[in-house]
């Protein structure tokens, strides 16, 4: 089966920037803003980069922020140092040998079929690339959109024989790791940009500098973890509590957590969920921040915990406690928030889903119109994720052509669920994401996302 959609596109919305320090940024003016304004729209108003603007207001960084009419915000002066100047230049070679007069071609090669759970994910992650079109419009960029089907028993190869598949700039694909090596000698023989946006085996981008992989395995993100929580809190009293769950897919983290922190020379103690609440009280420390770890991802061995604390607290009120937990704890957020801000919770994670910001609903009720049809419930939402990739790497080939990295630099849009900034992988290979934080629910009731 073949699909396919052509939309005349209009603008790339906001960036993604990671948490930045405005202490050494001089600031030339105040920007009050206008309706409909974007935060890529200003900075290019004043010749600055989204980075510039976002390290001149820190707030911006916050997962709640919403640019609104009648804001004041900061402009920076444009930063001029050499590298940026070096980056803008290679930039403009590359955008003077794009024709931007004619539509960005952009392929989608995974399973769109209504047959299974990967068809039925991937058809809604297609909906949401072509919402990302819709949001793109605002910049008057055109796109040609070709779709095809690929099952996992399909033959990539055939789809391939396609002559549209040749003429793609970019192409969103596959989702089995089998047909990895074979697009990925397709897009590097053709020039193509090859986006790989979810799981897979192999390690193809460390040899084929066209490849895009967006996905961070688990061991990855264990490892992430592992290193910024002994970065954050090396001057606290980390807890591990055990919540005797032998089905627990957490032990390998807090595994690694106790040796790096044990290699680093930090003390830390270890409890029973099911101790005395005596015992259960010697593990704390009176005057240090005591971080506390639970060796299960599950709901049940939480809600326990959270009595204990509570126990603890009523007889000790200032005992300083915060909690270090897992992705999978987004997903308790409504029955669990006003305890994740009680005890002061972090959370690491690659991606954060409020429902509450303006982009959010937006997206959602879009795709409500556009297809009568909800989002299914998981997390990360497929249609928020393929509307952030679709925005993110049209509009950064929109940008940049074929000079296009996704590094920190090249900041064109800032993601309404999943964060995306990429690092080279060796001398030969392509861009792999590196996008990592810590959401940390602060006991004032705010969320912050602390990147990395």
């Amino acid at each position: 089966m073949k699909i396919f959609f052509r939309v005349l596109l209009l603008f790339v919305v906001l960036g993604w920037s990671a948490s930045l320090s405005a202490q050494n940024t001089k600031i030339k003016e105040q920007h009050k803003v206008k309706k409909s304004e974007t935060l890529f729209g200003i900075a290019r108003k004043y010749d600055i980069t989204i980075d510039d603007l976002i390290a001149a207001n820190p707030e911006m960084s916050m997962p709640e922020y919403e640019l609104k009419k009648g804001d004041y915000i900061n402009i920076p002066y444009p930063n001029t140092s050499k590298n940026n100047i070096d980056v803008a230049s290679s930039v403009n070679k590359q955008q003077e040998a794009l024709p931007l007069t004619r539509p960005i071609r952009v392929g989608v090669m995974l399973p769109l079929h209504d047959i299974n759970g990967d068809g039925r994910r991937m058809i809604e992650y297609y909906r949401g690339l072509l919402l990302a079109c819709d949001r793109l419009k605002k910049d008057n960029i055109s796109i040609d959109i070709h779709a095809w089907n690929v099952p996992i028993d399909a033959d990539i190869r055939t789809t391939l024989l396609d002559n549209e598949a040749q003429k793609c700039d970019i192409i969103f694909g596959p989702l089995y790791s089998q047909m990895v090596k074979t697009l990925g000698d397709f897009c590097k023989r053709n020039d193509i940009m090859m986006v790989i946006p979810f799981s897979i085996t192999g390690n193809d981008v460390a040899t084929n500098d066209h490849i895009f992989q967006v996905y961070q395995s688990n061991d990855v993100c264990n490892t992430l973890a592992v290193r910024q929580f002994i970065s954050q809190f090396k001057t606290a009293h980390p807890i591990i509590v055990d919540a005797g769950d032998p089905t627990s897919d957490k032990g390998g983290f807090t595994k690694e957590l106790r040796a790096q922190m044990e290699k680093a020379g930090l003390s830390y103690s270890i409890t029973h969920i099911k101790s005395s609440d005596q015992d259960f009280q010697k593990s704390f420390s009176p005057d240090k921040q005591n971080i506390i770890v639970l060796n299960t991802g599950k709901s049940p061995e939480l809600n326990t915990l959270f009595q204990r604390l509570d126990r603890l607290r009523a007889t000790n009120p200032n005992i300083p406690i915060s909690l270090f937990g897992y992705v999978d704890w987004f997903i308790y957020t409504k029955v669990y928030q006003e305890y994740f801000h009680k005890y002061d919770t972090y959370i690491p994670t690659t991606f954060y889903y409020n429902a509450n910001t303006n982009d959010t609903r937006w997206v959602e009720a879009n795709y409500r119109n556009w297809f009568k049809d909800e989002m299914m419930y998981a997390l990360p939402h497929f249609g928020l994720t393929g509307f952030d990739h679709g925005c993110f790497f049209i509009g950064g080939f929109h940008k940049y052509g074929k000079g296009f990295t996704g590094a920190k630099g090249q900041s064109t849009y800032r993601a309404v669920q999943t964060p995306l900034q990429f690092i080279k992988i060796g001398t030969n290979g392509g861009m792999q994401n590196q996008t990592f934080m810590f959401v940390h629910y602060k006991p004032d009731h705010s969320i912050e996302a602390i990147n990395f």
